[in-house]
């Protein structure tokens, strides 16, 4: 090893380390939110959406009870009202986003959904007045033109209807309703611990699950039991580290880096799906890319004043 190389290696943990924490806590809870939407959409081909919504559920809520055990956190949290609503908006969120996997192609369904950021900086400077600067306008505004340039809408493009005109726009008001859960998140920072937040979802969405699950009940494969315990895992490790996230950083700006997992769509739609992008959409993902680097840069501050990770 040349002794240039341990500067080097040096240098960019020090870039690296001054990086926001929640820019960091985001960008990886996207990479394992992608995992989950891909165990969603091969899940999908045999199972009804109700039933990874519940199996989501069932497994995110044992496992975010069982990390309130082991902190020593009451799981009932100190404003019940806006948890509830904050459980209720994710809710119906995932419903939507989850049938959209089923009915859409993946990259497709997931740039929707991650539309979301353009929907939170307004709620946020509604309700938080969180004020938008003309860079985090442009770094959204550049990544919102990237997300169109992936999914080629046709009635921006001028194509034909090729895709579900229902579930397209159930998967926008997915993202909608997304952005009330990142808003609401940004709320409770100051009254709830991050994994008491994380209990509230499943919490509320496990019982609202039930009862379309036995209206069209159907019994999983083996490899299918698999999937569905998979969503529930990853989802669990994104989930924390999104709300961590939202702790750390302002809602328009932390979710805005969220717009990662189109290039991780991406890569498992080639990999798993067979889905081929086309020239547009490789620009757009470089639009997506460009814009998440442009407002990290503007975020970046010295190692010692970056905000300690909530507990």
């Amino acid at each position: 090893m040349s002794r240039h190389e341990p500067q080097a290696i040096s240098a960019d943990a020090s870039w690296l380390g001054r990086v926001p924490i929640g820019f960091k806590q985001m960008a990886l809870g996207a990479f394992f939110f992608s995992i989950m939407s891909v165990c969603v959409k091969l899940a999908s081909r045999h199972l009804p959406s109700s039933h990874t919504v519940l199996a989501r559920g069932v497994v995110t809520l044992v496992m975010s009870y069982a990390a309130l055990r082991r902190s020593g956190l009451s799981p009932w949290g100190v404003d019940k009202k806006r948890l509830a609503l904050r459980g209720f908006a994710g809710f119906v969120a995932l419903n939507c986003y989850y049938y959209s996997l089923k009915h859409l192609p993946l990259a497709d369904a997931t740039v929707i959904q991650y539309s979301s950021p353009i929907f939170t900086a307004i709620l946020a400077a509604i309700v938080l007045r969180e004020r938008m600067g003309p860079w985090e306008i442009a770094c959204v505004a550049g990544s919102f033109v990237g997300v169109l340039l992936v999914a080629q809408p046709p009635f921006l493009f001028h194509g034909a209807a090729t895709q579900d005109q229902k579930a397209l726009l159930i998967a926008i008001a997915g993202s909608v309703t997304s952005s009330v859960a990142y808003v609401t998140v940004r709320t409770l920072r100051k009254t709830d611990a991050p994994a008491v937040i994380v209990f509230y979802f499943p919490l509320v969405a496990v019982p609202l699950s039930i009862a379309p699950v036995f209206g069209d009940a159907t019994m999983p494969t083996p490899f299918e039991w698999l999937l569905l315990v998979a969503i529930g895992v990853s989802t669990q490790i994104a989930q924390v580290l999104m709300t961590k996230s939202l702790h750390n950083e302002p809602a328009g700006r932390a979710t805005a880096v969220s717009y990662s997992q189109v290039a991780f769509a991406y890569g498992w739609g080639l990999l798993v799906f067979g889905e081929v992008p086309n020239a547009l959409s490789v620009v757009g993902a470089l639009v997506v890319a460009a814009s998440i680097l442009a407002l990290a840069a503007r975020k970046m501050v010295p190692p010692s004043e970056l905000p300690a990770e909530p507990r």
